[in-house]
């Protein structure tokens, strides 16, 4: 080993200060990172070399733990799979029927920032990436992502998942691309509480965590209230999803502002797919349109039918009403009869009683389910019958009455 490095030591020293030379070249000389765009953001010569190094390795990677997971969970774990259809089937259903109620006032919206001349962003075009590799560094929450310039990446692009934001596109490459994500102590963006409509920004601390520190203490800011984006930065489109709040404390180090820590919309640990806006629209697109109002026009109808129902049952039920009502003052008014009560025999007296008649029945009870109230009997019964007097040509004058 003596005699290699005493053979050739000049040519080992000659290799050493050139690469020591090439190293201290590249940290201090800038290249594009788009090289089809000379104007776009500077990154080092070292980290570019870095970067296409290692990128075909990490790609090769991710995709082969992509597939593995993919061939496990969709041909050998299928535990369950029928009862999460079962599950997924009725989120959709409830979905669809939430969709078909807020069409209306999507529809509504529209017309009010048309006539109040408000401007809104809406997103017409996404690209999706896989995540392939992160920064290496506690310091530091940036990704690597496998879509670039190519694909038509630029820098300050926002990055999306379908829960919320994650962050935005810092440098561009012309296949990989770098996600600088929200918690980073470099990274920020303008939000809205929803409930308040209070302004604010957010940024990320060491520790990577969601703060908003410019906010003095206020009644009505509450733990759980939803924070959106404001679109504000010009970077997001408005109205995305950032978190909660998790916690409202005192800020020592900047009286008298508070911090609130948020509690990300997006896992920001666990991102393998996200979703870059590569395109914004000032109007929804035309399908889209038709789509809400087709919704729109199915949830009047069936607003429609259930006031339509609701009427009918009310007038039905008032219709029930008045006639029970009806029967109640009928039947209270007019005397029923008694079919098995015997007219009494007008040769007795009234108050003669007859051993062989048959007993009176037994008026019910008060608390009887009888509806019809039974009359009470006659203080003088009748004493005559009809054809009981004889005709006027029998009779005598002067004769007395018969008895």
């Amino acid at each position: 080993m003596e005699s290699f490095f005493t053979r050739f030591k000049d040519a080992l020293v000659l290799i050493a200060i050139l690469l020591a030379q090439t190293i201290a070249l590249a940290i201090q000389v800038h290249r594009p990172a788009d090289p089809n765009n000379p104007d776009s953001s500077q990154v080092r010569l070292l980290r570019l070399w870095a970067l296409s190094i290692f990128t075909p390795f990490e790609r090769l990677s991710t995709g082969t733990g992509h597939g593995i997971r993919y061939a496990w969970s969709n041909y050998v774990d299928l535990r369950h799979v029928r009862r999460e259809d079962q599950d997924l089937r009725q989120e959709i259903a409830n979905l669809r029927l939430q969709r078909a109620a807020l069409a209306e006032d999507a529809l509504e919206g529209q017309r009010l920032q048309a006539l109040l001349k408000f401007s809104r962003n809406y997103v017409s075009q996404t690209v999706a990436a896989h995540v392939i590799g992160t920064s290496g560094t506690d310091q530091s929450r940036i990704l690597i992502l496998d879509k670039g310039a190519h694909d038509g990446l630029k820098p300050d692009m926002p990055v999306i998942t379908p829960d919320g934001i994650v962050g935005k596109i810092r440098d561009v490459f012309p296949s990989t691309s770098q996600l600088l994500l929200i918690n980073d102590t470099t990274a920020g963006a303008g939000v809205v509480l929803q409930s308040t409509r209070i302004r604010a920004i957010v940024h990320g601390n060491p520790l990577g965590r969601v703060l908003i520190t410019n906010l003095t203490p206020d009644s009505r800011i509450k733990p759980g209230e939803t924070v959106l984006t404001s679109g504000g930065d010009q970077v997001f489109p408005r109205g995305l999803p950032v978190g909660k709040i998790e916690t409202i404390i005192p800020d020592p180090d900047h009286q008298p502002y508070t911090a609130i820590t948020l509690h990300t919309a997006a896992n920001l640990n666990q991102l393998e797919e996200v979703l870059i806006i590569t395109g914004t629209a000032s109007t929804l697109d035309p399908a889209v349109q038709q789509e809400l109002k087709s919704e729109a026009a199915e949830t009047a109808k069936q607003r429609e039918d259930r006031l339509a129902a609701q009427q009918a049952a009310q007038k039905a039920a008032a219709e029930a009403a008045a006639a029970q009502s009806s029967a109640q003052v009928l039947a209270e008014r007019l005397p029923s009869l008694h079919p098995d009560q015997p007219e009494p025999d007008p040769t007795k007296p009234a108050d003669t009683k007859d051993p062989n008649a048959t007993p009176a029945a037994t008026p019910p009870p008060d608390n009887s389910p009888d509806l019809v109230p039974k009359p009470k009997p006659a203080a003088h019964p009748d004493r005559y019958s009809p054809n009981a007097t004889p005709p006027a040509n029998t009779l005598t004058p002067g004769a007395p009455a018969p008895h």
